[in-house]
């Protein structure tokens, strides 16, 4: 079984960080939930939309997570491509893949409190 996880991350450009920040945070008024060195997370209805800067990306890049009790199983049954090269998945068990329009999905297994 496949649903829908709790994150969303919006890869952004570094020449779009401040801007894209600002208008999330000052024009939608979105809570900021937790601050990293090169993210910032915002409650999204119960769900976390992270802002990501990426200085060596050109474009912006939605990613999705994806929640299954078996991550191999979920990729091999929705025959996307193994992405796993794309980040580290550290403490992590999934695998990254992509859908066909290109958007990247993270397929992991939830922790006990995301069940």
């Amino acid at each position: 079984m496949i649903r829908p996880g709790r994150n969303i991350a919006i890869k952004v450009p570094l020449h779009k960080w401040d801007d894209t920040v600002a208008f999330y945070r000052d024009r939608l008024g979105l809570t900021v939930t937790r601050e990293l060195t090169a993210s910032i997370g915002f409650d999204f209805n119960g769900f976390t939309l992270w802002l990501d800067r990426v200085p060596h990306q050109s474009q912006t890049d939605i990613w999705l997570e994806l929640f299954s009790d078996d991550p191999g199983a979920a990729l091999d049954h929705m025959q996307g491509p193994r992405r796993d090269e794309l980040e580290p998945l550290d403490g992590v068990t999934g695998h990254w893949t992509s859908d066909p329009a290109g958007v990247v999905l993270l397929v992991r297994k939830p922790n006990e409190d995301e069940e």
